[in-house]
């Protein structure tokens, strides 16, 4: 990297000190660090919600699949949560929303020990950041690998660099400071995408990308290819409607986060459209790469070779800004997600006095929260950091588990499942959870879309089979339930007594 890459690189990081700056004079209580008091408009919301979803990941595992396969990895990946995202906008999206607005929610598993008991609460919610601590983890070590790519910077200096850079800007800006971080990941995603798009149209001549595909290795152009099958792409379909519409809990804050239900289904819709389009851009120079850095043992290299190849001066720079921009966005998305799963979820029950403390206090203790999170994963990224790590934690072991987390989270929300309580709620978590160890570690040669699908599935009939059998219906339930069909009162504020109180374990 020249020098003019590295001043390119080191204004990026004054403008998120300066989002963190800003971001912070917004920040006086635990609803301002957590949904933002609901007074983020909805483009900003949606634009957040589809850059949430973007990381280093993508630029590493899934650039090797693109390099490995070609085209299919549009299919098994962004128009799976384009489609997803697109019906979740009419089926979550709103009623997210509105658990903060009528009942005061700021964590998305706040609404639970109402809607079920406290046992389920709990046991999502560990489960879930124990979660996404390996999540994180993975993430951790993309934005390194590339990092010791660009720069031959050791991995657990990447980790550690990348690390206190995010913890410092998160815990001061809260989720103003994350949303605003999206929004300019955006802005540098768009500039440094369409340049690389432009430098392989140059490369490969004006018919690019039409003229390509006789040229690229069998089967590349293929919507399904390599170790991505028709099955696996359904199996995504249908776990990436839970995760990115709540399942994925940073997720749902971008709906909660919405000055009403009406916006968040914008937002949604903006996001979905997003996702259909856009990562076609950033995909096709990844999928063309065999043409211009052909005969990469490793596809996880394949974006540094072509950017080292094609760009000039500054423009690497911002390609590594915006791939720090990724990386650091999502983990503080998931870090401020967390951190108020912590806070509200599981803290008050093991400490009951948690729930006695100020504002103040309540605010300083989500911030010790969020630096003690971060920290424990970047250790974990440090202590494994290994190849392969990334592309098996990411799909495998992310996309697997998510489902069981999700099932009772989401399908709690609708009216169709009133009467599912929760002895189907924790039933279908374990089930689910008990199908992923067995595929994943006792059936020998199990394919992908069975590790991927099966665990979701199983969740998915156990929740609505049990329900039936055994119905739990609850006044409690009808009413919270009811109270998320339409928006508040015009006269209804945010910042209002919430409608039956916060629904925190008391």
């Amino acid at each position: 990297m020249s020098a003019l890459d590295w001043i390119v690189v080191a204004g990026y990081f004054l403008v998120v000190v300066a989002i963190g700056w800003w971001s912070k004079n917004r920040i006086h209580s635990v609803a301002d660090f957590f949904t933002a008091r609901g007074q983020i408009p909805w483009w900003l919301s949606g634009v957040s919600h589809h850059m949430s979803g973007y990381s280093a990941v993508m630029f590493v595992a899934f650039a090797a699949v693109a390099y490995n396969s070609g085209i299919t990895v549009y299919f098994w990946w962004p128009l799976t949560i384009g489609l997803g995202v697109g019906v979740g906008a009419f089926l979550f999206a709103a009623r997210w929303n509105r658990l903060r607005a009528k009942h005061d929610v700021k964590s998305p598993l706040e609404y639970l020990t109402r809607r079920y008991n406290l046992p389920t609460q709990q046991v999502l919610a560990y489960s879930g950041a124990a979660l996404k601590v390996v999540d994180i983890a993975a993430k951790w070590v993309a934005i390194s690998v590339l990092l010791r790519g660009f720069a031959d910077i050791p991995i657990e200096v990447g980790i550690i660099f990348t690390g206190i850079a995010t913890m410092a800007y998160m815990t001061v800006g809260g989720l103003w400071a994350d949303v605003l971080t999206d929004m300019g990941q955006f802005v540098i995603q768009a500039v440094a995408g369409v340049a690389m798009l432009l430098a392989v149209m140059i490369e490969l001549g004006v018919g690019f990308p039409f003229t390509m595909w006789g040229d690229l290795p069998d089967g590349h152009g293929d919507p399904v290819n390599g170790t991505v099958t028709t099955w696996l792409i359904l199996a995504f379909l249908l776990v990436k409607t839970f995760e990115y519409n709540g399942g994925m809990w940073n997720l749902a804050q971008r709906y909660m986060a919405s000055p009403s239900g009406s916006d968040a289904r914008r937002a949604a819709l903006l996001s979905s459209a997003l996702w259909l389009v856009w990562p076609l851009v950033l995909f096709l120079p990844m999928i063309a790469a065999p043409l211009i850095v052909p005969g990469l043992s490793n596809g996880e290299e394949s974006y540094i070779a072509l950017a080292r190849e094609l760009l000039p001066a500054g423009l690497i720079g911002l390609m590594l800004a915006g791939f720090f921009s990724h990386t650091m966005a999502m983990v503080a998305s998931d870090s401020n997600v967390i951190t108020a799963v912590i806070t509200r979820d599981i803290a008050p029950v093991l400490v009951p006095r948690v729930r006695r403390l100020t504002e103040s206090a309540q605010l300083t203790f989500a911030r010790v929260t969020t630096v003690l999170f971060v920290a424990l994963s970047m250790t974990i990224a440090i202590t494994t950091g290994g190849e392969g790590f990334v592309l098996d934690t990411v799909v495998e072991l992310v996309a697997a588990t998510m489902g069981p987390i999700s099932i009772p989270l989401m399908l709690g929300l609708l009216p169709w499942f009133r009467r599912v309580g929760p002895t189907a709620a924790i039933t279908s978590w374990a089930g689910g959870l008990l199908v992923w160890y067995v595929v994943r570690y006792v059936v020998d040669g199990a394919e992908q879309a069975a590790i991927v699908g099966l665990p979701l599935l199983t969740s998915l009939v156990l929740y609505v089979g049990v329900g039936m059998l055994r119905p739990e219906p609850k006044p409690e339930t009808d009413a919270l339930l009811d109270s998320l069909n339409s928006d508040p009162e015009p006269s209804t504020s945010a910042q209002a007594e919430p409608e039956g109180g916060a629904l925190t374990a008391r």
